[in-house]
């Protein structure tokens, strides 16, 4: 008698799903309720919508039609999200603070 095959278990986690599977800003990694509802106040609304986008002008955007400067760490969630989205494995948002940090002291200084 044929042995049949043994299933595997069903992985659900963002870091094993196709990126197609990623329905809502919500299954984002590092993207929680308020970082989804800034996203949606910048016209984003599906996760696919993040491919090619910079993260630090979604910043700079979201500042200017708040009218208020955000956390810098918002940056590094949202760089998180769009290389997530353009198919980066999973890290944690602070994994960008170091490369945030350098960017903005480029721009500062007019080297970017």
């Amino acid at each position: 008698m044929p042995r049949k095959p043994s299933r595997k278990p069903i992985v659900t986690s963002a870091a094993s799903r196709s990126r197609t599977d990623v329905a809502k800003l919500e299954d984002i990694p590092n993207i929680g309720p308020a970082s989804a509802g800034d996203l949606r106040q910048l016209g984003i609304t599906q996760p696919a919508e993040l491919r090619g986008r910079d993260p630090y002008k979604l910043y700079d955007e979201l500042c200017r039609i708040t009218g208020q400067r955000h956390d810098p760490c918002v940056i590094d969630a949202f760089i998180s999200a769009v290389r997530y989205m353009e198919g980066a494995p999973e890290a944690p948002w602070w994994e960008y603070t170091a490369e945030r940090k350098r960017v903005l002291t480029e721009r500062e200084s007019g080297r970017h």
